[in-house]
C-alpha cells in the first residue's frame, strides 16, 4: 500500500460519486449526489482524495467557516476509507495529515459529525483527540 493524500480539484469532483454512494448505503440517488457534489464545490467546501497509487480509496469533505466560538475552522464531513483499507492504519494517516493542513490554513479548530449509532467511529475520533461538545441535532424540511 502506498498511500497519498491531495485536494481534488472542483473540475474532477465528481469522481468521489462512488465512493459517497457506498458511504450512503444507495439511499440517495446519484443524480442527486451530483448536484449537490456540484454545489458543494463551488462553496466554502474542499475535498480531500486518499489514495492508494493512482486509485481512490478514500474521501474527506473539508468546509471552512468562522464561528463565533471557535474561530476559524476546518468540519470534516463525508469520511470513508474503501472497506479494504479499513483498519490497516489509513484513518489515523489522515487525521494527521488533517491536522496539519488545517494548521497550514491556519485553522484554530477541527470539528465534525458522526451517526449515532456509528460507535467504531466514535471511539476512533476520541483516540484522535477529539471530545464530544454537543448533539447535533437536525430537522427535515
Amino acid at each position: 500500500m502506498k498511500l497519498s493524500f491531495g485536494i481534488i480539484p472542483p473540475s474532477e469532483i465528481l469522481i468521489i460519486i462512488p465512493l459517497l454512494q457506498k458511504l450512503e448505503e444507495n439511499t440517495i440517488p446519484e443524480s442527486v449526489s451530483r448536484e449537490r457534489v456540484l454545489a458543494m464545490s463551488k462553496e466554502n467546501y474542499e475535498c480531500l482524495g486518499i489514495y492508494d497509487l493512482e486509485k481512490l480509496i478514500g474521501i474527506c469533505g473539508l468546509w471552512f467557516q468562522t464561528r463565533h466560538y471557535a474561530g476559524k475552522s476546518m468540519e470534516l464531513d463525508h469520511v470513508y476509507i474503501d472497506n479494504e483499507y479499513q483498519s490497516k492504519g489509513v484513518g489515523k494517516k489522515l487525521m494527521e495529515f488533517v491536522t496539519e493542513y488545517a494548521v497550514k490554513k491556519e485553522c484554530n479548530w477541527l470539528e465534525l459529525n458522526t451517526y449515532v449509532h456509528n460507535f467504531a467511529s466514535h471511539k476512533f475520533y476520541y483516540n484522535q483527540g477529539f471530545v464530544a461538545k454537543g448533539y447535533h441535532f437536525v430537522k427535515e424540511l
